[in-house]
């Protein structure tokens, strides 16, 4: 294995390094202003016929939740949008308001084409329909006509892998089997905005993987998607730009390292980063930048995929955010379901004009070459910079550098291949 790291001086480097893809200019197609809902929610519920004989005179009494507060973005066409945030942050509620579910409690809300959400387990479906029904009436419900919906049908059941339960109604539908076809309808629907909350936290692997190509077909397609996730890795990985909700208000919106980094701030907060630190602990923090990550291929050209056993060059580009003292940097190969193959950790070289520290500002370039024991299939590569802190602890950072598809002859079982050789005797049968 073979893994330089240098130090770039910004004054002189700093222009000819290649940059990420950059956020879309289309035309705005969403444009939220100053979005508000509240919910009345009763302090008593008296929810039987006896509680309300006996107290006829009570006044019910109820206190107001705000869900969302001044709430303004907008979206350019083609752009992927996260929206992250703790539990009961509101972005849920948003998503709802975006597909009209909600009704605002004040500002606006407008939308510039058909949108296809998938937000809820078993919105828009009738439990009492036979699968065949539901795709075809929620087809129309997203813009198709009755004709194209059932056109349609075919793609949606292979894709859901559901051919042979499609005259089954849906009552009967395990919950997995109804995530598959409510995906499925949302895809084939082929709208111009698609809202898409926490798909890659349900259902199986297999399905998993499934909705993590359908979401690159759609980057480079060009399409419009809205994505509600807890996790920071697609956010990294999938959108151009990102927005931090925090108690129903906008904390922060731009970049979606900076976005995770935030996260992991309000999950971690001081208070528990100096509770973890008396033990020694993990700290998230914003050490460094993503400059730029990719694989290359063997004539040294970015590439997407690589043939199965074909060596893994890659490079990257990483910005200090703050003086970095002591860092380490590791590389993590994972599997599209975020499964842990292999990872690798290198530590600064030393010098007199560099010692082992980074300046604020200053890039690091870390690049090399390793066997590819990676059996066909998608992967991602992160790179976690760590660094050592006052207190002694270390605070690290993790951002999502680029993903891979490694192809072969036919997948295997496993992930990884290994060299190695198994003998099968056959003993001779003992005497009787």
């Amino acid at each position: 294995m073979s893994s330089p790291i240098s130090l770039d001086d910004n004054s002189g480097a700093g222009g000819a390094l290649p940059v990420r893809a950059s956020t879309p200019d289309g035309p705005v197609v969403i444009e939220a202003r100053g979005v508000e809902k509240t919910f009345r929610i009763p302090e008593h519920r008296m929810d039987s016929l006896k509680e309300r004989a006996t107290h006829p005179f009570t006044r019910m009494q109820y206190r107001e939740l705000h869900a969302l507060r001044n709430v303004s973005f907008d979206v350019h066409r083609g752009e992927f949008f996260g929206i992250v945030g703790r539990n009961g942050s509101g972005k849920s509620t948003l998503l709802k308001s975006l597909a009209s579910i909600y009704a605002l409690s004040g500002g606006t809300i407008r939308m510039g084409g058909r949108l296809a959400p998938f937000i809820e387990l078993g919105v828009g479906f009738n439990p009492e329909l036979t699968a065949r029904d539901n795709v075809v009436l929620n087809g129309v419900m997203m813009g198709l006509s009755r004709r194209e919906a059932e056109r349609r049908l075919d793609a949606v059941l292979d894709f859901a892998e559901l051919e042979e339960f499609v005259e089954l109604k849906l009552k009967n539908y395990s919950s997995g089997m109804m995530v598959r076809l409510a995906f499925a309808v949302m895809v084939q629907a082929d709208a111009d905005i698609m809202l898409i909350d926490e798909v890659l936290a349900v259902g199986d692997a297999s399905f998993a993987q499934k909705c993590v190509e359908v979401f690159y077909e759609k980057r480079r397609a060009g399409r419009t998607v809205v994505l509600v996730s807890h996790d920071m890795g697609a956010v990294q990985t999938f959108c151009h730009r990102a927005m931090l909700l925090h108690d129903g208000q906008v904390e922060y919106i731009g970049d979606p390292e900076e976005v995770a980094m935030r996260y992991f701030r309000l999950n971690f907060a001081e208070g528990d980063a100096e509770e973890q630190a008396s033990r020694g602990g993990v700290v998230f923090d914003a050490n460094a930048r993503l400059v730029d990550g990719w694989l290359e291929g063997e004539t040294g050209d970015r590439v997407e995929s690589i043939e199965e056993g074909e060596p893994l060059r890659f490079s990257v580009v990483v910005e200090a955010r703050r003086e970095l003292d002591d860092p380490m940097f590791g590389l993590h190969v994972l599997t599209a379901n975020g499964v842990g193959v292999f990872a690798l950790r290198q530590t600064l070289t030393a010098s007199d004009r560099h010692p082992n520290r980074v300046l604020a500002g200053q890039r690091v370039r870390i690049s090399g070459t390793l066997e590819n024991p990676l059996l066909p299939g998608r992967y991602f590569v992160n790179c976690s910079v760590a660094r050592t802190r006052r207190q002694g602890d270390v605070a690290l950072q993790v951002l999502r550098l680029a993903d891979f598809v490694v192809h072969g002859p036919e997948p295997g079982l496993g992930i990884v291949s290994v060299r190695g050789r198994v003998d099968a005797l056959v003993e001779p049968a003992p005497e009787p």
